[in-house]
């Protein structure tokens, strides 16, 4: 079946509001405030300008008052977001929010979609996914979970740490994970819990100083002590944590892939902009050959990044799991937008580095993202893990000698 790389017309109207909205509306507000808003008055503002601009919320289903796109869809309309900072907590299409709406509306029972699900997507609500936990906990390794949930009368007693929970502050809930069979390092034996955030027994801590700034809601620890809960607070089934976050975890990677991009085109087009103009030793900086070489390189990489992002949604859009196709966008998009945001910076010279334009920003708003949702290293070994692993099954049993090409 052919890739059709032509989103939809629905699809591409919704792209082209987006990338008005963004322009006309979020981008004077982002510049206003250095690209970073703690402000609950901000946030319910541009998510108003959103809602009138019929913008809002283009992940969640029509029931739930969004526009029901899927991944492809999405990634037109997200890399329009993306061009600020701002405009995804403009469209409530921001990380943990999003990728929480998405399994909400997979995993949640219709009792959990009311009382979790429909304020979520309607912006009424904040929230958080706790699974990230302190060293030896889980991080790049989930089997590491360290947190239990211990079966009690009327339900479950929550204990254990988390940190790096971006969003939590001011979230009105937490998707828990929570060791519920074995031990850390086992494989399995997870289950995800809804915990209210005015559950005494869970209690957010401090903020953790970052590069980054821009994630609403900063990036928290969290503790758990006696945080007891009813059966009602489990999302699906016990024990199988690990593969509903399968459903969470590739859709999420990709969508902060495009708003990413969206960024990355910004940073192009303040270079370009910049060379277009700037004028030295006798020519523009656009016409000088190492100018045009690294504004070439940024545009073969955004390029090559939305070919990934798709390729990786087209798979996912037809129920696949995409591991590897994920993690190969991934890890190519992250290190492409540092790129080039950083080259934009340098073509922008003195002016890159001040604060008259928002290339800084974005450099430190950027470079968490080679860490954030699986390290590139990690991403890799999953990468080589798979090819060496179909390798040695299609030649288990031969001597070894190369098979002539072509050969199945």
């Amino acid at each position: 079946m052919a890739v059709d790389f032509e989103p939809d017309p629905r699809v591409a109207e919704l792209a082209d509001r987006t990338r008005r909205f963004v322009r006309e509306e979020v981008i004077p507000v982002e510049v206003a405030h250095d690209g970073v808003v703690g402000s609950e008055e901000v946030r319910r503002r541009l998510q108003a300008g959103a809602r009138a601009a019929g913008v809002f919320a283009p992940h969640a289903a029509e029931e739930f008052g969004g526009h029901g796109l899927d991944m492809c869809g999405r990634a037109a309309v997200f890399e329009e977001a993306g061009y600020s900072l701002l405009g995804p907590i403009a469209l409530n299409i921001a990380a943990p929010d999003e990728g929480n709406v998405h399994m909400l509306e997979q995993i949640a029972s219709e009792e959990q979609k009311a009382r979790y699900l429909a304020p979520l997507a309607a912006g009424d609500v904040r929230s958080c996914f706790a699974m990230t936990e302190p060293a030896p906990g889980a991080g790049s390794d989930p089997d590491a979970l360290s947190t239990t949930a211990t079966r009690v009368p009327g339900g479950w007693r929550i204990d254990g740490r988390k940190w790096f929970i971006t969003g939590a502050d001011g979230a009105a809930f937490a998707v828990v994970m929570a060791r519920t069979a074995g031990e850390p390092g086992d494989r399995g034996g997870a289950t995800m819990f809804l915990v209210d955030a005015d559950n005494p027994g869970m209690q957010v801590g401090r903020h953790i100083p970052t590069l980054d700034e821009s994630l609403y809601g900063g990036h928290l620890e969290i503790t758990f002590d006696d945080c007891r809960i009813g059966d009602d607070a489990v999302l699906g089934e016990a024990d199988q944590g690990y593969r509903y976050a399968q459903v969470r975890l590739g859709p999420a990677r990709m969508t902060h892939c495009m708003r990413w991009l969206g960024i990355a085109r910004r940073a192009q087009d303040i270079a370009v902009g910049h060379a277009a103009q700037r004028r030295l030793f006798g020519s523009r900086l656009g016409d000088l050959g190492m100018a045009q070489a690294m504004i070439a390189d940024n545009e073969i990489d955004v390029a090559a990044a939305r070919g990934l992002i798709l390729r990786a949604c087209w798979e996912l859009d037809r129920g696949r799991h995409a591991g590897a196709e994920v993690s190969i966008a991934k890890t190519f998009t992250a290190e492409a937008v540092w790129r080039v945001v950083d080259r934009s910076l340098q073509l922008c010279g003195s002016l890159g580095v001040s604060g008259d334009v928002l290339l800084g920003r974005f450099l430190r708003e950027v470079r968490p993202f080679r860490i954030y949702d699986g390290p590139s290293e990690t991403h890799r070994w999953s990468i080589a893990r798979r090819v060496v692993g179909r390798h040695a099954a299609g030649t288990a049993g031969t001597t070894g000698a190369a098979r002539p090409a072509g050969a199945r």
